[in-house]
């Protein structure tokens, strides 16, 4: 029995009922926040699709930064030998790139009308500027420093951005460790300039195909959960592709870009590109 918050008067409840009086705040407020989190969505045109436009977009962000920070721990974890660990931690980056793809079909199913409906509203932004979806790209090797330039006015984020450009990535920490286990990742792969994007080496490509020949442990396990991952992320970027085209065909980009030839360009990038190549030599 407890007392109603109001009256004062007790408010009955059997024990196997949840308990509905905390006096205040709830203990599930507290911990979500999730009154600061619906306060977010501040839609400023009438159109009914803004609020599912944003609400979509900032779920998103939401999942960049948990799949920066799951990418962040499983490349730690290979610079600590534990591949276990590592390889746990990329099965979850799979999970959150599905739940990203998934995000994308509200924005998928709109017509170019009812996006054009809003879009204005946007004016010249766009996903290309989040910093959390930067932050992923740099962990998974697509590094580029003129990336950087959106964030020069946000001092911090320009700050964290800078840092992991110079960095290594999830795929470099892998390598990196395949060296440690006795592998023949040559010496320019492991001490390449890491502010550029990775290219592909032919001596690692052998590398993985001598894993994938000859391994039935955590090495080719490791692999696996890499190629998932790179597989996944493509995919995101695939369905980016696509709800664009079905929103608003080849209209330059919010942001200025070149909107759907650009996405192409990206879209067609192989991440871990060794992990693909080798598979034709196994």
């Amino acid at each position: 029995m407890t007392a109603d918050a109001l009256s004062g008067c007790p408010v009955l409840h059997s024990a196997d009922e949840p308990r509905l009086d905390f006096g205040g705040t709830t203990p599930y407020e507290d911990y979500v926040h999730a009154a600061t989190l619906h306060d977010l969505q501040r839609p400023v045109t009438d159109e009914p699709l803004e609020r599912s436009f944003l609400v979509v977009t900032q779920v998103m962000e939401l999942y960049f930064g948990l799949l920066a920070f799951d990418l962040t721990y499983a490349r730690d974890r290979l610079a600590g030998d534990d591949v276990r660990a590592a390889t746990t931690a990329l099965h979850r980056c799979v999970l959150h790139v599905k739940a990203l793809r998934a995000a994308w079909l509200p924005i998928a199913r709109m017509t170019p009308r009812e996006f054009n409906a809003f879009r204005d509203a946007l004016g010249e932004g766009s996903g290309f500027q989040s910093a959390a979806y930067r932050q992923v790209e740099f962990l998974l090797g697509e590094k580029s420093a003129s990336m950087l330039v959106p964030h020069r006015s946000v001092p911090a984020q320009h700050a964290e951005l800078s840092r992991a450009l110079t960095e290594p990535g999830v795929y470099d920490a892998a390598l990196a460790l395949l060296a440690r286990r006795g592998h023949a990742v040559p010496d320019d792969v492991l001490n390449r300039d890491l502010t550029r994007p990775y290219a592909p080496s032919p001596a690692v490509e052998d590398v993985w195909a001598k894993i994938y020949a000859t391994d039935e442990g955590e090495l080719l396990r490791l692999g696996e959960a890499l190629t998932d991952v790179a597989e996944e992320f493509t995919g995101w970027r695939h369905d980016h592709l696509m709800a664009t085209r079905r929103a608003m065909g080849a209209k330059t980009g919010t942001g200025g870009s070149a909107g759907v030839s650009w996405l192409e360009k990206r879209a067609r990038r192989d991440l871990f590109p060794e992990l693909w190549t080798a598979r034709s030599h196994v």
